[in-house]
């Protein structure tokens, strides 16, 4: 195929690049901008798919980052694309961040405490959480047990908490995040549209000068 790898990676590769990617953050980084410069979108489209995709970073729907930006990227009639590379702006960098401050915020807006939880406290509840989802699934067809003890403490603790958290600073860095890029957006689609038109001027007159250039004369014998 086309664009499969020689050598595939191994899962400890692949692990490792979704923390580190291959070449740094800074080329990640600068890779998602140049998609974003390139969409063939106007800029005020291509900037509220970002913005979509910013703030369902802010989200605890783990899984379903992409089809949620995608979703709201459709309905706020933004660029699709731009929604799921969006969703970048949540990185194993940021989520320290966002999950504890997300927490802490939702604990205070619903009047209940968090018990002070950090990151890998917040990581290790989605990772129980999903366990014993994986669970109860497969206990429908065994003989064990269902249980949703940890699950209902897992919603009141962690996930509503992180779900009504993460609306405020979401929309604040969604909408930095369309104010920000659009006039940006805005300048390099006018400077390409400008590039590309003195280029064509350029081919167009050079084809032009080869057209009105006299025929060589025949050779003489």
């Amino acid at each position: 195929m086309v664009f499969k790898r020689r050598t595939p990676r191994s899962y400890l590769q692949a692990i490792g690049e979704f923390f580190y990617p291959r070449g740094g953050w800074l080329r990640a980084a600068q890779y998602v901008a140049h998609r974003l410069r390139r969409l063939p979108d106007p800029a005020h489209k291509i900037s509220r798919g970002l913005a979509a995709g910013v703030f369902v970073s802010f989200t605890p729907l783990f899984g379903f980052h992409f089809v949620t930006a995608a979703a709201i990227a459709w309905v706020m009639r933004g660029n699709i694309l731009a929604s799921i590379l969006g969703t970048f702006a949540g990185n194993p960098l940021t989520f320290p961040i966002i999950a504890t401050g997300s927490v802490e915020l939702g604990s205070w807006m619903l009047g209940e405490h968090s018990g002070n939880l950090n990151h890998p406290s917040v990581v290790s509840a989605f990772s129980y959480a999903s366990l014993e989802i994986w669970h109860n699934l497969k206990a429908i067809f065994t003989a064990e047990p269902v249980r949703w003890g940890h699950l209902n403490e897992f919603f009141d603790r962690v996930f509503l908490p992180y779900l009504v958290g993460g609306i405020i600073p979401g929309v604040i860095c969604g909408l930095v995040a369309y104010f920000a890029s659009r006039p940006l957006i805005t300048a390099y689609q006018k400077s390409r549209i400008k590039r590309l038109k003195k280029n064509f001027a350029k081919r167009r007159a050079a084809a032009e000068a080869a057209r009105l250039k006299p025929a060589p004369p025949p050779p003489t014998r």
